[in-house]
């Protein structure tokens, strides 16, 4: 026999129940019951040819019982998983992979469904037995049990055989946080497996019940709620409404670099030369600034300037909103945030990350910037800062083990006579000031025209984020402001009005915020 003996019947059995009923749910309902104790009976039959007369044998029987006991309804139970059944253990050989093929369907509901399914065909209790065993109304027992008949019924006609075909997002956190990745995980690290992967994305932008994920990811439901468990205790998904739920932070997508390349530019163009101009203006006027250039040409610094001067301004002029971060299971203030862009559609951004190194010895910042062409490198923690800062202010450092670290890492070099060198620019609080009153100098005059821009952007950019990401949302436009200078960039690099940074520039600072 083959695997889909039983299933080539389901569309006879149907016909056979509707002349025998007196409504389409009365036939509903004996068709399943017919199916379903055909498939329990199975293994008792051992002459293959007869499977035809037998099958209706059963549907006769199922049929005189169903006529008496009218109007009396079935009930229905469930396990986490669904092993190998009793009364299998005596199936003749062939008849495994039919009764593999009901399990599969079974295992596919959702628990609610699937316990009573379970209970009532394979355990032969009542509706009211599985009502007090499972403390619930036996009316609710009789709806799960015609529901859940009618989803089978569909899955047993409709359904494609899938298999879990991951896709693969890459999971980080913004915010704030004691993580180092190492000794203590970023929380992104504990949904990172490939089917919590799948249920995120499968629910990213519209709710999703665990049966519709069973069948997107291809797996058992109680698979799928497992996963569920963990992701709503880690604050990745919401239930959205009763058993429907969300992804619950944002998965960059290649739609989102497909509205930037349509709309950013566009909407600059009537000001991109006044902007171009400030900020060669600016780069100009804080090349005099002494400051330590960590041996940079100045049309690497250029980079720099622009980061920092659109940095000063999205901190004074820029009013697009930024909502707080919420607290999360662990107590701290950061969110998710997905990645699965192809890199065919670049998302406008300027990638910034900042250690602000409050409470150490020390007293600089390090900020790291990621612009079109310049990549930027790994923030400093607190350690590396500090050493960097005693090269810089005494020409040597007592902590040896953090210099060799940050030697390794490319923060520090070591020059031929043994002297130590920083790789990145460094600002003292005053030379900072000296910038910041040079950035608003030129930038002021079109600071007004260049916000209206941004606003017209955002307005059209927001609408792609699902609706209850508004406030996670919300801070992404925010990040806007200072990310259409990337949009700046890769138009002054495409007409040459810039010059291209060199091979082995980064794109960082080191900035004093409190005199030693």
């Amino acid at each position: 026999m083959t695997h889909d003996i039983i299933e080539c019947y389901i569309e006879k059995v149907y016909g056979y129940a509707i002349r025998r009923t007196y409504s389409s749910e009365e036939a509903d309902e004996l068709a399943q019951e017919i199916l379903f104790t055909a498939v329990r009976e199975l293994p008792k039959l051992k002459d293959k040819s007869k499977l035809e007369p037998w099958l209706w044998g059963i549907a006769r029987n199922a049929a005189k019982s169903f006529r008496r006991s009218m109007g009396k309804q079935r009930a229905m139970y469930s396990y986490d998983s669904l092993e190998a059944l009793t009364y299998e253990d005596e199936h003749f050989e062939g008849e495994e992979e039919i009764l593999s093929s009901l399990r599969e369907k079974i295992a596919m509901l959702s628990c609610i469904y699937r316990d009573i399914i379970v209970l009532y065909y394979y355990d032969g209790l009542s509706t009211k037995a599985i009502s007090e065993k499972l403390n619930v109304p036996e009316g609710t027992v009789r709806w799960r049990l015609t529901e859940a008949r009618k989803k089978l019924k569909k899955e047993l006609t409709e359904m494609n055989e899938t298999a879990l075909r991951p896709v693969k997002i890459h999971l980080d956190i913004y915010g704030s946080g004691n993580y180092d990745g190492k000794t203590i995980p970023f929380p992104s690290a504990y949904i990172n497996d490939a089917l919590s992967q799948n249920i995120l994305y499968y629910c990213y932008e519209q709710p999703k019940s665990v049966e519709d994920l069973a069948k997107l990811c291809g797996v058992p439901a109680f698979y799928i709620e497992e996963r569920i468990d963990n992701l709503l205790k880690k604050d990745a998904v919401i239930e959205a409404s009763k058993g429907r739920y969300q992804t619950d932070f944002i998965i960059w997508s290649d739609k989102y670099g497909i509205f930037c390349e349509e709309n950013a530019e566009k909407e600059l163009m009537p000001i991109m030369d006044k902007l171009l101009s400030a900020i060669k203006d600016i780069a100009k006027e804080a090349a005099k600034i002494p400051f330590y250039k960590a041996e940079k040409s100045e049309a690497d610094l250029l980079y720099l300037y622009g980061a920092m001067a659109f940095s000063y301004a999205s901190r004074n002029y820029n009013r697009l909103p930024y909502p707080e971060i919420k607290k999360k299971y662990d107590g701290n203030k950061w969110c998710y945030i997905g990645n699965m862009e192809t890199g065919r559609h670049p998302r406008i951004s300027v990638g910034t990350q900042h250690c602000a190194n409050l409470g150490s010895r020390g007293g600089c910042s390090h900020t790291s910037y990621w612009i079109n062409g310049v990549p930027g490198r790994q923030m400093m923690y607190d350690n590396y800062i500090n050493v960097c800062e005693d090269i810089l202010l005494r020409g040597k450092t007592d902590d040896g083990y953090s210099a060799a670290n940050a030697i390794q890492e490319g923060y520090i070099k070591k020059k031929p006579d043994g002297s130590l060198f920083v790789t990145a620019p460094y600002f003292t609080k005053k030379q900072k000031e000296e910038f910041d009153a040079i950035a608003k100098k030129h930038f002021e005059p079109v600071m007004h025209e260049y916000c209206e821009a941004v606003d017209r952007f955002v307005s059209g950019y927001k609408k792609l984020f699902p609706k209850h990401l508004s406030d996670d949302a919300g801070r992404q436009c925010q990040h806007m402001f200072i990310g259409m200078y990337s949009v700046i960039v890769k138009y002054a690099q495409r007409v040459g009005t810039i010059e291209l940074p060199s091979a082995d520039s980064y794109c960082d600072v080191l900035i004093q915020f409190k005199e030693s």
